[in-house]
């Protein structure tokens, strides 16, 4: 069994990683530096170094995997973040197309299947067009808000602060990454499934911005008051960052896109994972907080 996975050392692919070592399978990684994983996991794989945007790095680094994790690269600050998504990937996809990979676990997104509207997400869109026309089997994993993504918010968190533009009154799927590192260890590892599939992972609950900011006062033990911004006022604040136009819309798209969005498949046993935001909280944010 061959697997080879990307973003090895992220939140997600830490987690893949570490259960393919459990589970016997000694993975191929492809990471920008091996000095990010710890020195008993580097005894444990087969590391390739590069960069995911070099398409024949990709192509060397996969060549013979039966199965590849491919997680997107594209930071949302790039000048184009949908085209880049899109232009990275493909050198994967060319790989399925002639042989050399068999199977693709993709790290998609819930919204992905509007295909245009959403933001940066269209770009999870393009990527999971190219890799169903490359021949490959392939299964789409789309997530819910990581809980992770609340670490962008550490600094105001730490004034008591929550903002968001998102409706604070709409219910989301919130999920814990390693969650979603279990689903795809779990299918990398199952042979058994052929043809174009799609998962959703939506944690164990949807909650809205407002339950999460009342979440984290509980686990912070001080509060956390929401603040609500309009879409123009994330733009003018990317746009003073120095983010190009493009990436400001990717972002500002996402948020819109995300709107009264009724995910294409129903929270049920396949797609609720177990772990709670007040547990991810209390074990991975309350740390960084204390103080």
């Amino acid at each position: 069994m061959s697997i080879a996975v990307t973003a090895a050392t992220g939140h997600v692919g830490s987690r893949v990683v570490r259960l393919l070592v459990q589970a016997g399978v000694r993975p191929r990684v492809l990471v920008r530096d091996p000095a990010r994983l710890d020195a008993q996991t580097r005894g444990l794989v087969e590391v390739r170094r590069g960069d995911l945007t070099d398409a024949g790095y990709v192509r060397a680094a996969t060549a013979g995997a039966r199965t590849v994790f491919w997680v997107d690269p594209t930071p949302h600050t790039a000048d184009d973040p949908v085209e880049t998504s899109r232009r990275t990937a493909a050198a994967l996809a060319a790989a399925a197309r002639d042989g050399d990979v068999a199977r693709i676990v993709f790290l998609s997104s819930v919204g992905a299947e509007r295909r245009h509207g959403m933001g940066h997400i269209d770009g999870l869109a393009r990527i999971e067009e190219l890799f169903d026309e490359s021949g490959a089997d392939v299964l789409h994993l789309r997530c819910g808000y990581f809980f992770s993504n609340l670490l962008l918010s550490l600094d105001e968190l730490r004034q008591g602060t929550l903002t968001t533009a998102a409706d604070p009154d709409q219910p989301i799927a919130w999920v814990d990454p390693r969650d979603i590192g279990e689903v795809v260890a779990a299918r990398l590892l199952n042979e058994a499934w052929r043809g174009r599939l799609v998962q959703a992972v939506h944690g164990p609950e949807d909650l809205t911005f407002s339950q999460v900011a009342q979440v984290l006062s509980e686990v912070l033990g001080r509060p956390v008051r929401l603040r609500s911004v309009a879409d123009d006022d994330v733009r003018a604040t990317l746009g003073s960052a120095g983010l190009p136009p493009k990436a400001v819309e990717g972002i500002v798209g996402v948020i819109a896109g995300t709107r009264g969005l009724v995910p294409e498949q129903p929270r049920a046993l396949i797609t609720t994972t177990p772990t709670p935001l007040n547990a991810w909280a209390y074990a991975c944010l309350r740390p960084l907080l204390a103080g």
